[in-house]
């Protein structure tokens, strides 16, 4: 015989809410503390309309999307067919305007993809700008540091994150908002379905689509 628990835990003050994952490590304080200085040095700037500040991370969707409940009527069989594994691919960059630049790819996103991208984005910048990365291989990569000089020539810098620290990464909201908000059970009817359904999301962000973020306040 089940039980409901709600009224129990909700008693002691517990809240029904999403489990975030967390780094197996954490980052050094003094360095922690000295990037996130400048950090806010950044953001400030930004505001003052100096510099613009953007935050990149990449993920992916793919046709296994985890997809338990949607709403069926009586006499309704709601499924999803079975196919062979589809997966897109996306890198994005994103403001705190929800200003958003990005890319999708049906191959992997590695050193190569970013920096092909990067350097297509350098070129169209009419003002210095700062790409926030974390300490992703991929961003840390040889490829990577021998294309910084070039771009920063052209006024795109890349600034990297302390370690262990994603929560200082805006760009990550995006996935979650697509994933569990932004795409509805009936996109993963099929690859065509997701993929279309996945690129009017990113095409929409910063119009139809915003993300509210709060002002740079993270100790």
């Amino acid at each position: 015989m089940s039980r409901n628990f709600s009224p129990f835990f909700k008693s002691l003050g517990g809240r029904y809410k999403r489990i975030r994952k967390c780094c197996k490590g954490t980052p050094d304080p003094d360095w922690y503390n000295y990037k996130l200085g400048r950090l806010r040095e950044l953001e400030s700037l930004n505001q003052q309309g100096a510099i613009n500040l953007f935050y990149g991370d990449e993920s992916h969707v793919c046709s296994e999307g985890y997809v338990p409940y949607g709403w069926q009527f009586k006499d309704e069989d709601v499924s999803i067919k079975v196919e062979r594994r589809f997966r897109l691919n996306c890198f994005a960059l994103i403001d705190r305007k929800s200003e958003c630049h990005w890319t999708s790819s049906l191959g992997n996103i590695d050193s190569k993809f970013v920096c092909n991208y990067l350097d297509k984005f350098s070129m169209t910048i009419n003002k210095e700008t700062f790409i926030v990365l974390d300490n992703a291989s991929v961003h840390r990569s040889k490829l990577m540091k021998e294309r910084i000089i070039e771009w920063e020539s052209r006024g795109l810098f890349i600034f990297f994150l302390p370690t262990y620290s994603p929560h200082l990464n805006i760009a990550e909201t995006i996935w979650r908002k697509l994933k569990k908000e932004w795409l509805r059970p009936e996109d993963y009817v099929d690859a065509d379905s997701l993929a279309y359904a996945t690129t009017q999301c990113l095409m929409n962000l910063g119009s139809m689509l915003k993300i509210n973020y709060c002002e740079f306040k993270i100790t």
